[in-house]
This record gives structure tokens, sequence and C-alpha cells, in this order.
């Protein structure tokens, strides 16, 4: 059983990498080249991350999780967030026009 959420958010949900950038790196210490190595990927692909230019994928959730300790379900369900804000903030007055269906 589910419960529909009919109120709006009026904030755009905090991208993961913000969260990474914000509390993860400091409260462990860790620079970006530090993170990038512990997580087995390049500089460059932790900064883009960082700079909310890149999303988390379903791998990076899983190395993310194995570093911090949490799940990577947290991670995704972050970038999840986002991606639906941006996403109905982008075509929400096209999906306006839907006529929903109507069991018969």
């Amino acid at each position: 059983m589910s419960i529909l959420n009919t109120s709006k958010k009026q904030v755009r949900p905090i991208h993961p990498g913000e969260m990474l950038r914000e509390d993860f790196l400091p409260d462990y210490g860790l620079t970006v080249s530090r993170l990038a190595e512990a997580l087995g990927v390049s500089r460059q692909t932790v900064n883009e991350l960082l700079r909310e230019r890149r999303s988390v994928s379903p791998e990076m959730a899983i190395r993310l999780s194995r570093l911090f300790g949490n799940s990577p379900e947290f991670w995704l369900n972050a970038q999840r967030a986002v991606d639906l804000w941006d996403a109905t903030r982008e075509i929400g007055p096209e999906v306006e026009r839907i006529k929903p269906l109507t069991v018969a």
C-alpha cells in the first residue's frame, strides 16, 4: 500500500554530489584525489559528480555505499529524487494535458 504525495515540493532535492561535497568529504577528511583513489575511479569522474554535472550511476552507488558503509539505495534514491524533480520541471506542462484513465 502506498500513499500518494499530492503536494508539490517547492525546493529541488539535494544532489548526491552536494551531499558528498558538503557532508561526506569534510567529515572523512577526504580530498577529490583521495576519494577518487578510494573509489577506484578517475579524479575527473569524482569532480564532475561533486560539481553536480554527473549523476550517480548504479555502479557508483555500489562504490559509494561500500566506502561509506551505507546502502546503494541511499545514493540511488537521492539521485532519483533529483532526476524526477528535473523531469517534472522539464515536461510538467506537457504532462498536465494527459487525461488520467479510469477503470470502466
